[in-house]
């Protein structure tokens, strides 16, 4: 899906026709400005579609057909020079995607001297207007307004402005994120936890909000699909876990080859229906092979949430989402809920049972035998972890009374100190308002009681992600 749906990025100048014959060079010279804006967006890693300079309303709307036509998933207008809001609109009203104009300055200032000293005042003019770009951005800002299309702006240089691009990267990391959800495919198998009513969601609410598929699975597959595992299988599968785990001396070999099994068999079964993400849970009721795949599957979503494939106990979808779009950011993104508040650290303690995400451990996951699963069935393997040291990002997906989205964040830092070694993921978690504000009014949005950490601040990312898919953001630290 990724290869084949890879981010598409629309590309367009504009200038007026009227100007080529009177100022010799200066559409060369807006059009090698334009091809450096295009070198720089293709350096972030996307496909880019540059139809050039567009100085008339037969090009633009020529324009808006190839870029529909291309499939582009967002188009960056940069502005060379005063041109007409007419060949603006029709491109953008045809796309129908987002758009950010690029109001940039060729350089933080004009040579005032050497201008004033230029003796030919028609090249005065086109040096002028070579600099002009900030003249039609409110023209296109007041019609973009009046047509209902929604855009942003990014103003600075062109040359040199490091705070121009990495703002560009943020919203190429959201559009490309935006594109990924939109051709996930997420597994459902089992069914929610029971009474657990604030992790309901609507399916197809999740749908239309992101995009994608969710594909309807059954234990029962999974569990043939362990049947068939073979013995070599397991026993690579064990020394994988070597290699990735560091493996409590109290863990059995019996338990290490049942998560080898089950491990195995949840890769094919992911790979069979090309999932990028999966929620589970399976209360059971007597069948033997489905309560063993259950019980012994820890070890396989952690492996798979590593890889890119999160994967979210307690049937929690909505958490699912937003453990994508946390990895889907290159921050990860591992299943988490309150633990408990230190009042004496100003810490809240936060984690969660089952998988973690091994990729942003504070060194190696521990791996530790369980006598009982509270509150679900079976016993065996378990994850212990803590999220890296460092800044963090927290992200719940949460579903409003109004029956829409709403992504809720929160920055913080991941701290050293003691946790709970209860064989489950557990990080210390300190927010610049405080555990008593934080608590407050976080649980004042109304999440559900999971959420999704990952490493590194991105809440600016993730603010421009619910703009491109018109869906409320609200940062609470």
């Amino acid at each position: 899906m990724k290869e084949k749906y890879n981010l598409k990025i629309g590309l367009f100048g504009i200038g007026l026709d009227a100007y080529w014959p009177q100022f010799k060079g200066l559409k060369e010279r807006l059009e090698k400005y334009l091809q450096e804006v295009h070198k720089k967006l293709e350096s972030f890693g996307a496909d880019i579609v540059n139809l050039g300079l567009i100085d008339d309303p037969v090009k633009a709307m020529e324009a808006g057909h190839k870029f529909r036509q291309a499939d582009v998933d967002i188009i960056f207008l940069y502005v060379t020079t005063y041109a007409l809001s007419s060949t603006v609109l029709p491109v953008v009203q045809r796309a129908k995607v987002p758009v950010i104009i690029l109001n940039l300055s060729p350089e933080k200032a004009i040579d005032y001297k050497t201008f004033n000293n230029l003796s030919d005042r028609t090249r005065m003019t086109g040096e002028w207007l070579a600099n002009v770009s900030a003249c039609p951005v409110p023209e296109i800002a007041n019609v973009f307004l009046r047509a209902g299309i929604k855009f942003h702006q990014i103003t600075g240089v062109l040359h040199g402005d490091k705070e121009v691009w990495n703002e560009v990267k943020e919203w190429i990391d959201a559009a490309s994120v935006a594109n990924r959800m939109a051709h996930n495919r997420l597994g459902c198998m089992g069914h929610y936890y029971g009474g657990m009513l604030d992790v309901y969601t609507d399916l197809t609410l999740q749908l239309a909000s992101f995009g994608g598929h969710i594909e309807m699975l059954e234990i029962d597959e999974l569990a043939e699909l362990r049947r068939k595992v073979t013995a070599k299988e397991i026993t690579d599968r064990v020394n994988l876990f070597y290699k990735e785990f560091n493996i409590d001396r109290h863990c059995s070999d019996d338990d290490l080859k049942q998560a080898a099994r089950t491990s195995v068999a949840l890769d094919k079964m992911v790979r069979k229906h090309d999932l990028g993400s999966m929620a589970y849970f399976y209360s059971g009721t007597g069948v033997r092979e489905n309560e063993d795949a259950i019980s012994s599957i820890i070890l396989a979503n952690s492996l798979l949430t590593s890889r890119g494939i999160p994967v979210a106990g307690e049937y929690e979808i909505k958490n699912v989402q937003a453990m994508k779009i946390m990895d889907c950011m290159g921050a990860g993104g591992s299943f988490t809920e309150f633990y408990a508040l230190d009042f004496k650290d100003d810490v809240v303690l936060m984690g969660h049972d089952g998988p973690g995400h091994l990729a942003i451990a504070e060194g190696k996951t521990k791996v530790k035998p369980l006598e009982v699963y509270h509150g679900k069935v079976g016993k065996g393997l378990s994850v212990e972890m803590s999220v890296k040291h460092g800044p963090v990002t927290l992200l719940s997906v949460v579903q409003k009374p109004d029956g829409k989205l709403l992504l809720l964040v929160a920055e913080g830092e991941s701290v050293p100190g003691p946790i709970l070694e209860i064989g489950n993921t557990n990080s210390r978690y300190k927010f610049s308002i405080g555990v008593k504000n934080f608590v407050n009014t976080w649980n004042s949005y109304g999440p559900a009681h999971h959420c999704a950490a990952g490493v590194g601040h991105i809440a600016s990312k993730i603010k421009k992600l619910g703009d491109l898919l018109n869906m409320e953001v609200v940062q609470i630290c």
